[in-house]
């Protein structure tokens, strides 16, 4: 994954004074580790993701109950060098608990599964899919949940990728790999 980024960089900095880079990908294929790789300005589509106690477990990662018009809008904003206030989303209470300020960089990662989605692609410049097999990414999964990232048991853990996380983005991810200049092959634990 680590020779993906100069080329990813290099594409990005021809844009212009500052260029956003979308970074999609199944569950823990690794796009959270290269968005963070690429900038410290990283915007997760995870913060826009609707309160889980309102929306039934089926639809709560599909595109439409994420709140995308506004990711697009903080991306725009951000893109035009503009300090933007964008919602900060827990993994503990599984809701938006406020919004936090982000300064803008030269480069602007947003990474997710549906960062390549149409209504955020509109702002993004540069766009990227990473791509690992799903035992390395269940493997990932685990051992997130192992560390306290995310206080779901692996039970849980287990029926939600395999029910609702790898589903939903198997629907869209022809598409958004259609959509990628840059398609990284992660296949390490890494």
């Amino acid at each position: 994954m680590r020779a993906a980024l100069e080329p990813i960089r290099a594409a990005a900095l021809a844009v212009g004074p500052r260029a956003v880079i979308g970074v999609t990908g199944a569950v823990a294929s690794g796009k959270s580790t290269l968005a963070r790789a690429l900038s410290e300005c990283v915007v997760g589509t995870d913060h826009y993701l609707p309160d889980y106690d309102t929306t039934a477990e089926a639809l709560r990662d599909l595109p439409e109950s994420s709140d995308l018009a506004r990711l697009a809008k903080d991306l725009a904003q951000l893109r035009a060098g503009r300090t933007t206030r964008i919602p900060q989303w827990s993994f503990e209470a599984h809701a938006r608990v406020g919004e936090r300020e982000l300064v803008p960089s030269t480069l602007i990662v947003v990474e997710g599964l549906h960062a390549l989605h149409e209504l955020p692609r509109a702002c993004v410049d540069v766009t990227v899919f990473v791509e690992a097999p799903q035992q390395v990414r269940w493997a990932r999964a685990v051992e997130r949940e192992r560390v306290g990232e995310r206080p779901w048991t692996i039970e849980y853990l287990e029926h939600f990728f395999h029910t609702v996380a790898e589903p939903t983005f198997a629907r869209h991810a022809a598409v958004y790999r259609e959509a990628a200049q840059f398609v990284v092959i992660n296949d390490g634990l890494a």
